[in-house]
């Protein structure tokens, strides 16, 4: 119901936001020329819409909407995709779904095998005039084996009354299949199937069972279901009757045993020396067994057993009703498939998790008492403000202390005194009072990439800024940046994790490497890029060079710092998640690095969707700030 609801509000808001902004084209005044960034300025209404675009195609391409306005489709269609599996199998022997009867394709392929090994006999010198002639007597002997199988007049009656029987059941079964009561179900047999149904769960995350759901539950709920289902286990019975039938009469069965018997005899007599044409032999006699193995029928046999499947065929198609077209407006891309017993997601489907799946495994990833690898993807923790204080406080601010530490006396007892009562705040050593404190794999991730750039931006500006107006600071650090600068970030990832460890230290700084280098690029070209009429105006005003710094330079390079910091936000996400693919125990790369292990296709989604809104949780806040505080960018 949730997913409908939001289906139906998604289109609404599409129609919506499109006729409100045509409605504002023709009413709005623009008197801005081609290429001013004004004419750019989109809109909310046109940010709703392209949202909604990219949420309506997911729910659709993965085939929630079809679960949530057809729950049951699934089920159905794998009960369907039973009858097609049980017919496959039937369909491969004619030109229904093929081009020839594969009695055909198979006499076509072993009459070229046997003219290729019948050249080899012939042209090789590595076996005797006596034992060449035996081979192409062999072979000529296999050859006529085919015609004892094409021939309708050695069609034994027990081959043609069994085909009969085969072709009537299926006749039967296309008969009964159209009957409102088919398979005449008992009210006990019904009850019991439901329960055994509603046991096996509903149609759930795909990949993988999650809490009470199967990917494509098998046991039919609904009578359309059952119908089909039924169906499928009558023609798996009639597949196996006919395939295990063989053609083969008397005639056939002498020739075939005179060519094994010979073929055994030729290969016992031969020497080790005749290896060569003991190969040839054993290549003739696997010739006749694919023979001997394979459905042959003369041309007309199953001209009656075409036509019934094809009958059959057209009426389990007309059965399905209204399922077909919901399979084919609803489940783009692909659709639902049996494999023996198992149904399974075949497409888009399959790959791209549903977001009610979705948003289901992310609450439960979210819950403490689950989490992912006992460690929940974002949740809170009470923790005491003494040990927000001791983190901050440096511990050498009690060494200052005047006085010594306490020393325990005679009787045992250490008593404090002022020196160590410091020294328990600056260590958090008391207690006070506990504040909710963000905790988990998405929090750990998100101060990683926080603590990188900051540190990356306080460094890097200044520096990138002294290199824009320092001759010898551009000449001294330029050949150091640009040595590391061009180097992958992931190319130092080992390096830097096997010095510093795989905990955050060692993340951080290869953040910290990566912020670094793009943000003293950002600020060197605002700095040289500021325009010389200012800074002369400036020299001219009497400015020092502290003001022309403060209030020309730098705010002439806000616009590049700050495409630098959105830029660096990027390669910084980039960089953790395959920091963290690498080694880690929290963070969003490491859920996404065993997700994959395992196939968690909703778990693997979760982690991509997240770090994309962290991303654009940046981005968006650093827009906010470069349109408030630098509004002449643009416009200079």
């Amino acid at each position: 119901m949730f997913t409908q609801i939001i289906t139906f509000l998604i289109i609404v808001a599409i129609i919506g936001c499109i006729m409100y902004g045509r409605k504002l084209i023709r009413t709005e005044k623009v008197d801005a020329v081609f290429g001013n960034p004004e004419r750019a300025k989109g809109g909310t209404h046109w940010i709703i819409v392209g949202s909604s675009v990219i949420l309506l195609t997911w729910l659709y391409y993965s085939w929630d909407i079809a679960k949530s306005f057809y729950p049951q489709s699934a089920n159905e269609l794998c009960q369907v995709g039973k009858v097609n599996d049980s017919l496959l199998s039937l369909k491969y022997l004619f030109p229904i779904e093929e081009r020839e009867f594969k009695s055909t394709s198979i006499i076509k392929a072993e009459n070229k095998n046997i003219t290729k090994l019948k050249n080899e006999i012939k042209n090789s010198n590595e076996i005797s005039e006596q034992h060449r002639t035996t081979l192409l007597g062999l072979i000529d002997k296999t050859k006529s084996t085919i015609p004892l199988l094409t021939n309708e007049a050695l069609l034994e009656n027990q081959t043609k009354v069994k085909i009969f029987e085969l072709v009537g059941k299926i006749d039967q079964l296309s008969s009964d299949f159209q009957k409102k009561n088919y398979p005449y179900e008992t009210s006990e047999q019904k009850n019991k199937r439901l329960i055994e149904a509603k046991a096996e769960g509903g149609w759930g995350a795909s990949g993988t069972a999650v809490e009470n759901k199967v990917e494509v539950p098998t046991i039919p709920k609904t009578d359309k279901g059952l119908k089909f289902d039924a169906a499928a286990q009558e023609l798996k019975v009639i597949s196996d009757e006919f395939f295990k039938l063989r053609n083969h009469n008397f005639q056939y069965k002498s020739v075939m045993k005179e060519i094994k018997d010979n073929v055994k005899t030729f290969r016992k007599e031969a020497n080790d020396s005749e290896e060569v044409a003991s190969t040839l032999a054993k290549d003739i006699l696997k010739i006749a067994r694919r023979i001997e193995y394979a459905s042959i029928f003369p041309p007309k046999t199953l001209n009656d057993l075409q036509g019934a499947i094809i009958s059959f065929d057209e009426v389990q198609k007309n059965e399905q009703g209204s399922l077909k077209y919901v399979d084919m407006l609803l489940f783009p891309a692909g659709t639902i498939v049996s494999s023996g017993p198992n149904c399974s997601e075949q497409g888009s489907g399959r790959w791209l998790p549903k977001p009610s799946d979705t948003l289901d495994k992310f609450i439960l990833l979210s819950k403490p008492s689950v989490g992912f690898k006992n460690i929940p993807l974002l949740w809170f923790e009470m923790m005491d403000v003494s040990k927000i204080v001791g983190f901050i406080l440096p511990d050498w601010i009690a060494d200052f202390v005047p006085g010594k530490y306490p020393v325990h006396n005679e009787s045992g007892v250490v008593e404090p005194n002022f020196k160590s009562k410091v020294l328990s705040v600056v260590t958090g050593e008391f207690k006070l009072f506990k504040i909710p404190v963000p905790m988990g794999h998405i929090w750990d991730s998100f101060l990683r990439v926080l603590l990188g750039l900051v540190i990356g931006i306080i460094l890097g500006v200044p520096l990138g800024l002294f290199m824009g107006l320092n001759r010898f600071a551009k000449g001294f650090f330029d050949p150091l940046i640009e040595l590391y600068r061009p180097v992958p970030p992931l190319a130092w990832a080992p390096l830097i994790i096997s010095v510093l460890g795989i905990d955050n230290v060692g993340k951080v700084f290869l953040l910290f490497m990566v912020s670094f280098s793009i943000m003293i690029i950002s600020a060197r070209a605002g700095a040289s890029g500021t325009q010389l009429s200012k800074i002369h105006a400036s020299h001219s005003l009497g400015a020092s060079r502290w003001q022309i710094l403060r209030y020309v330079i730098f705010p002439n390079s806000l616009p590049e710092i700050l495409t630098g910091v959105r830029v660096a936000i990027g390669m910084c996400w980039g960089t953790l998640v395959a920091a963290e693919f690498l080694a880690g125990t929290t963070g969003i790369g490491f859920v996404e690095n065993v997700a994959k292990k395992y196939f968690q296709y909703e778990v693997i989604w979760i982690t991509i969707f997240v770090m994309g809104m962290l991303g654009l949780l940046f981005d968006v806040t650093l827009r906010k700030l470069i349109d408030k505080y630098i509004p002449w960018r643009g416009k200079g």
